[in-house]
């Protein structure tokens, strides 16, 4: 990123370290700041699209919107932080996250399926933000940490976990004082925290992220020309980051997505598909540290194989469990977002470790685009699962795909080793 190498130029070592930890309190606020308002929006979409259409055979959609917006996000994202660095392309997805909240509050307004839809794309757009944050703190740190760098950076979604669904009542019961329908005021918490997310990013990065990256992130780097993306792709480390990536997004959204449909057709109430799913959020994110130092003590690779049994476990603890026993399904539920999160810490780790610092945001973009693609495809494919055959077989099929790639990782292994990556 030599285009940009000016900006810290005149910087000596005391102050490189203050602006890189400067710009990680930055890049974690922006991360709360951003799910609070992203998960506010994710809390009450599906309820507006039935509200909208009167029926809910497409209630759905809204969220399969988001979820496309953020795989369309991390590509168009990545490729500005490749041209005019992470400030820009953070600053300018969460303000395009934002135009996406206040077009939902006015389809709620005017009673717009279509606006909605539109507003939604652009809300996941924008939390592509969000999800690539986590990159640029691994750049502003020395290799060996990056790990618990970017743990540090996603558990700051646990806030958002917390605060967005608790925003959601408020600001419904605020927004009739504003003269506009309960429903648009949760689409008010994007329009003001991811707004936040915005400033914070354009005036506390600075210099730009990739201009205080470590020396030791800078191992591969080369002043030669750009390499075609499929080549750096093919890298043993790079496809095998993306591979565990997915299996664990693929398994983790599958059994997800239908579980609170599985509760409630067993006779439980709401209070129950709330637990649950919090505990399943807990694991998701709460325990990000922990991932991110168990990565950094034991390495990338090793610690994708501990997500991958874990997801296993879960998934056949999901299949298996009685659907009575709602503590069961706790268990397995947060069994499956720790899973989950130890690969997409780990793997994370290892999709920037072996990319060159300019090459980076570009595979990242890829991947990421990969991964959020994946997840609409199993949100929308675990209904039809559960449909023809029920949720028992769902959890043996997350078994199945969680397993995919272990074969891959494991050949992969000795290159990845070899080449001082894992």
């Amino acid at each position: 990123m030599s285009f940009m190498a000016h900006e810290a130029a005149h910087l000596d070592a005391p102050a490189l370290d203050s602006a890189r930890e400067r710009s990680r309190y930055a890049l974690f606020a922006g991360v709360a700041l951003g799910s609070t308002g992203h998960i506010a929006a994710a809390t009450v979409a599906a309820i507006v699209g039935q509200q909208l259409l009167g029926t809910p055979a497409l209630a759905g959609a809204p969220g399969a919107a988001v979820v496309f917006g953020a795989a369309m996000g991390a590509v168009a994202l990545s490729w500005i932080m490749a041209r005019r660095g992470r400030r820009a392309g953070l600053t300018g997805g969460y303000l395009t996250g934002v135009v996406g909240a206040v077009i939902a509050t006015a389809a709620v307004v005017v009673r717009s399926f279509p606006l909605l839809i539109f507003g939604t794309f652009l809300i996941g757009f924008g939390n592509s933000s969000t999800n690539l944050s986590r990159y640029a703190a691994a750049d502003l740190v020395p290799a060996n940490r990056r790990a618990v760098a970017i743990g540090l950076v996603v558990w700051g979604a646990t806030i958002g976990g917390v605060v967005g669904p608790w925003l959601v009542p408020i600001a419904g019961d605020f927004a009739p004082k504003l003269g506009l329908p309960a429903l648009a005021g949760p689409y008010l918490v994007p329009v003001l925290f991811v707004s936040l997310a915005a400033v914070f990013s354009f005036v506390l990065l600075r210099p730009d992220p990739f201009a205080l990256a470590q020396e030791s992130t800078l191992r591969l780097e080369s002043d030669g020309p750009a390499l075609p993306i499929r080549e750096i792709l093919m890298r043993p480390s790079v496809l095998a980051a993306i591979a565990a990536l997915v299996a664990g997004q693929a398994t983790m959204v599958l059994i997800m997505t239908m579980t609170p449909l599985h509760l409630t057709a067993h006779n439980h109430g709401l209070g129950t598909v709330g637990l649950v799913i919090s505990g399943h959020v807990a694991g998701m994110y709460a325990l990000a540290p922990v991932s991110g130092w168990i990565s950094q003590r034991v390495g990338s690779l090793p610690t994708i194989f501990l997500g991958t049994g874990v997801l296993v476990a879960a998934s056949l603890l999901a299949a298996l469990a009685p659907p009575a026993s709602d503590a069961l399904l706790f268990v397995a539920l947060f069994l499956l977002g720790f899973g989950w999160n130890l690969g997409f810490v780990a793997g994370s780790t290892l999709l920037s470790a072996g990319v060159d610092l300019a090459d980076r945001a570009r595979v990242q973009g890829v991947a990421d685009a990969v991964i959020w693609t994946t997840s609409a495809v199993a949100s929308l494919g675990s209904g039809v699962v559960v449909a023809a055959a029920g949720y028992t077989t769902l959890g043996f099929l997350g078994v199945g795909l969680v397993l995919a790639p272990v074969w891959l990782l494991l050949n992969r292994r000795q290159a990845i080793a070899a080449a001082g990556i894992a």
